[in-house]
């Protein structure tokens, strides 16, 4: 048993610098443990996954980017991993070192399975991102019309929530779009869940006047339609 730990010893100070020499042996088994739990789930190693969270480790482990295996297997796109461990628990709000936890990044990134599984485990609408943001506003600029109407229409779900930018979810479906059809589609979903489409922007300038100085026709008859100005 001795030859395993200081086999395991070795192996750590190789990966992780002479500090480790330092710890007890139970405090370098918990780090390899750790170590092989962000990694089981950055490669969707179903399997290990399943048997590290049955010996009960901690879940809320981050690697040196503050990433937890739940963010880093939505950061891979793992469907399956990430509900293994969402299911089994992580937390869904933890924020890495680019402020990005997995219920935000998952709807900046049109995860939809995944936005659903944050919902029905404790998503906090209050986290935002570095810019501001909440999960709704990166989602309704990037055109995933799915993730903006299961958000929008969300009970509680903060729907005008204005970020650092100055932008509502409908702001950044108008500025920052090209107007097609994704984006008409998006603003009107955001329309008829209740947005305010008169918030203006830190210049004053609403969503009316933008979708005009675009020349967004067919979002300018949407927003009219609703009583912007």
């Amino acid at each position: 048993m001795l030859i395993i730990f200081a086999a395991l010893a070795i192996q750590l100070v190789l990966s992780h610098g002479t500090a480790l020499l330092c710890l007890p042996v139970a405090m370098i088994q918990d780090s390899e443990n750790e170590i092989m739990l962000l990694k089981a789930a950055k490669e969707n190693d179903t399997i290990v996954l399943k048997n590290m969270i049955s010996s009960g480790i901690d879940l809320e482990a981050k690697d040196g980017k503050q990433r937890t295996p739940l963010m880093l297997a939505i950061y891979e796109e793992h469907t399956e991993g990430a509900r293994i461990l969402i299911e089994a628990g992580a937390n869904v709000n933890a924020l890495d070192d680019l402020l990005n936890s997995p219920f935000l990044y998952a709807g900046a990134n049109g995860q939809l399975e995944i936005v659903k599984l944050c919902l029905s485990h404790n998503a906090d609408y209050h986290v935002v991102n570095r810019y501001g943001g909440t999960a709704l506003i990166p989602a309704a600029e990037k055109g995933h019309d799915e993730v903006v109407a299961l958000l929008a229409n969300t009970d509680d779900y903060p729907i005008d929530h204005i970020n650092y930018l100055g932008w509502t979810a409908l702001l950044e479906a108008i500025i920052l779009s090209d107007g097609g059809s994704v984006h008409q589609h998006i603003v009107h979903l955001l329309i008829e869940a209740g947005a305010d489409v008169n918030i203006a922007d830190n210049d004053g300038i609403t969503p009316l006047a933008h979708a005009r100085k675009r020349e967004f026709d067919k979002i300018e008859h949407l927003l009219l339609k609703a009583g912007a100005r």
